[in-house]
């Protein structure tokens, strides 16, 4: 190869007498040639930098080629302005076709160099190849333009700096693969500034080696030689070239620049709108979560249970297989929420949610609607299956459960209905099971019911009672104020009317509160009923006054939703502004009603007392009244429940249930009124018991107060009168 090169050695010199030739370098085009080497070297390390990144085949392709070209064109055009300015006593000339092919090495050195640039993990074996193979191409260049160098003397290397230029050459690839691996890790703000320092060592480092291997050159010439200090006879031909060369270079480079900088900017612009559309993702899925999730129990919420359900029930649809719809509703869930807190009340709900889960099978759908009401959706082979799956999460739910460090046991209802057979919509099937919840609910908790017809039917009519019922209560006409005798012991007459209301429905007759308190209550108008009953008993208290019954007394009784309302006192003074004698009223309510928030009880009831209203507590002995709350409380009457009065003829533990209660009444300044008297014997015990007043079917059943008061006229001896005639 070196033959073919013409690079002969020092030592193969002939013996003769030879002439060394003084050459020099023209010093304004070496720094341009260094300056050519540095522009061609910080393209290429731009265009690998792009290339890189670049994840097209065909533009990669492009760019390596195009990065090739302007790293070979730079060390090309660096080698030929080089030899521009290398100064000659002789004359010299170029052989273009040799020109040519050092270029052709050129172009192979460079396309290769950039190859290995734009990897983007070359090993180090990778690069060391690499780095022999481009510096030897480089060598090859700069050798075969050297040996287009046509002159009337003999070209001799220095074997030394021959050796040194190889060395250097294939240094200067190592490094410039390593920069270009460097930059193209390194932050996105260091890179350019990392491209022009690598630049220009790359520039230094072909540039050194051009001009080691110029300094290995000797031009030797037989004696005599005609010396003259000129320029290459086709200088003009190969300043042609290398300036044709150097503007491709300087264009690529204009061009790559351009290029660069917009593709700068696409990619800067590509990673914002792709970490917008990342976080755009990401708040899709949060999003998806939030929608379709509950956050406290981790399974699906009613959106995201609608969106399953109805997949699921299309499915089962096509292929014909049963579905089972569960409700489940944690019984008397709101005590731990009052009583243990809301925190308390979400870790239940959480552990619920996960006992639910895993009593379920992998299929089955588990989501919380809502407060303490799941649904559970799930495949059936027939309706055993139903039964079995909510037999064991019954049983499931009933474990003992630690909270708040606390032990306590918690219930589960259960409402099931089944698809094809109890609908086949989701409104339909979610309709009917919760209707079959309800009446889990009313059949005492803690158990499953399925859905029937005749809960619809029963729904319906509760429905439009509840409609005729909010009319009865605008419109006043339907309802009715019955009263029943309260009698004092010790004068036997009539000292007090309860007020029991009744509704006269005009298809289904009389009802009894019991049908229809409930419905008031659950749909928010039960103060609007209560207010009607308190204008009511007002109106009858001014009607017996004129008609004699001055002392007379009417007690209302107050639901406990009606007593929980901080307005309840207004409301009383407002209606009983009407009414001429407040002192002749008495409000009643149940334990259950006073002992909720027993600080707030004794305020109010303070309050209503000043108003001239007199309270009693109701059905005394039912709930869990204690000695100390009822010393605490504003009270003026205790009424004694009719259970404690059936077989207290013949029940010595009931006597003495009674007897504690009417002692307990005393020591509390109480009046004590026992209800349900039917018979002369529940009188005689409750009269030597020393109970002060009385009421029950033994003097009269609730009756409209014209009936009454026909009856028992003003001063009337009500308790001879039973007496005698029973």
């Amino acid at each position: 190869m070196m033959d073919g090169l013409g690079i002969r050695f020092m030592a193969d010199m002939p013996a003769t007498q030879q002439v060394i030739l003084v050459c020099n370098h023209e010093t304004w085009l070496v720094v341009l040639s260094y300056l050519i080497a540095a522009l061609g070297s910080f393209i290429a390390l731009t265009i690998a930098s792009h290339c890189a990144n670049t994840l097209r085949l065909g533009m990669r392709l492009s760019w390596q080629l195009i990065g090739g070209l302007c790293l070979a064109g730079g060390i090309w055009s660096m080698h030929f302005i080089g030899m521009l300015a290398f100064q000659t006593p002789i004359a010299v000339s170029y052989d273009l076709s040799i020109t040519l092919f050092s270029l052709l090495v050129a172009l192979l050195a460079g396309l290769i160099a950039v190859l290995v640039m734009t990897e983007s993990e070359p090993s180090l074996l990778q690069q060391i190849l690499a780095a022999i193979v481009v510096g030897l191409g480089i060598c090859a260049m700069h050798y075969s333009g050297m040996a287009a160098l046509r002159a009337d003397a003999q070209i001799y290397y220095d074997a030394r700096l021959f050796s040194l230029s190889i060395g250097i050459a294939i240094g200067a690839s190592f490094a410039a693969l390593k920069l270009a691996q460097y930059i193209h890790s390194a932050a996105q703000r260091k890179k350019r500034w990392l491209k022009y320092a690598a630049a220009l060592v790359m520039g230094a480092a072909i540039a050194a080696m051009h001009y080691t291997g110029m300094a290995a050159l000797n031009l030797v010439s037989s004696a005599p030689t005609h010396l003259a200090l000129r320029s290459a006879d086709n200088s003009l031909h190969l300043l042609i070239i290398v300036a044709g060369i150097t503007l491709l270079v300087l264009g690529l480079s204009l061009t790559a620049a351009w290029a660069g900088r917009k593709l700068d900017e696409k990619d800067r612009d590509l990673q914002r709108v792709n970490a917008l559309l990342v976080q755009l993702d990401q708040d899709k899925d949060s999003l998806e979560l939030i929608a379709h999730y509950d956050p406290l129990t981790e399974q699906l919420n009613r959106r995201g249970f609608n969106h399953a359900f109805s997949a699921a029930l299309a499915e089962h649809s096509s292929n014909g297989r049963g579905l089972a719809v569960m409700f489940l509703d944690v019984d008397h869930f709101k005590r731990i929420n009052d009583s243990l807190g809301h925190d308390a009340g979400d870790e239940l709900l959480s552990i619920m949610a996960k006992r639910i889960r895993s009593a379920m099978r992998e299929s089955d759908i588990v989501a919380r609607l809502g407060g303490d009401e799941f649904c559970v959706i799930a495949s059936l082979e027939n309706n055993a299956v139903a039964q079995t799956l909510a037999q064991r999460l019954l049983q499931r739910m009933k474990e003992p459960i630690k909270i708040a460090g606390r032990n306590m046991l918690m219930t589960t209802s259960i409402g099931i209905s089944v698809f094809p057979q109890d609908g086949d919509t989701v409104e339909e099937l979610i309709k009917h099971a919760d209707l079959a919840l309800y009446q889990a609910k009313n059949a005492g908790r803690n158990t499953l019911h399925f859905y029937s017809r005749s809960l619809t039917q029963k729904a319906s009519q509760e429905l439009q009672l509840e409609e005729d019922l909010r009319q009865a209560i605008t419109k006043g006409e339907q309802l009715q104020l019955y009263y029943q005798p309260i009698i004092d012991l010790p004068s036997g007459q009539m000292v007090k009317l309860e007020a029991l209301l009744r509704w006269q429905h005009p298809q289904l007759g009389l009802l009894s509160p019991e049908r229809f308190i409930g419905i008031a209550e659950a749909n928010g108008f039960i103060d609007q009923l209560d207010a009607w009953v308190l204008h009511q008993a007002a109106s009858d208290l001014q009607r017996l006054t004129e008609q004699g019954y001055g002392t007379l007394k009417i007690t209302v009784n107050c639901s406990a939703m009606n007593f929980a309302s901080n307005q309840l006192p207004e409301r009383i003074e407002q209606v009983l502004s009407q009414a001429q004698s407040n002192q002749r009223l008495e409000l009643e309510l149940t334990e259950s009603a006073l002992l909720t928030s027993l600080d707030k009880a004794i305020n109010k009831l303070q309050r209503i007392r000043a108003l001239g209203v007199s309270i009693a507590i109701d059905d005394f002995g039912t709930g869990y009244s204690s000695l100390a709350c009822l010393r605490r409380l504003p009270l003026d009457t205790l009424k004694i429940d009719r259970s404690f009065i059936q077989d207290i003829a013949s029940s010595v533990q009931s006597r003495e249930i009674v007897q504690a209660i009417i002692v307990m009444a005393r020591a509390l300044n109480l009046r004590v009124v026992a209800e349900g008297v039917e018979d002369l014997a529940q009188l005689q015990v409750l009269q030597e018991q020393g109970c002060d007043q009385v009421q029950g079917y033994l003097f009269s059943k609730p009756r409209p107060l014209s009936h009454i008061c026909a009856d028992y006229p003003p001063h009337c001896a009500v308790l001879e009168r039973v007496c005698a005639q029973a």
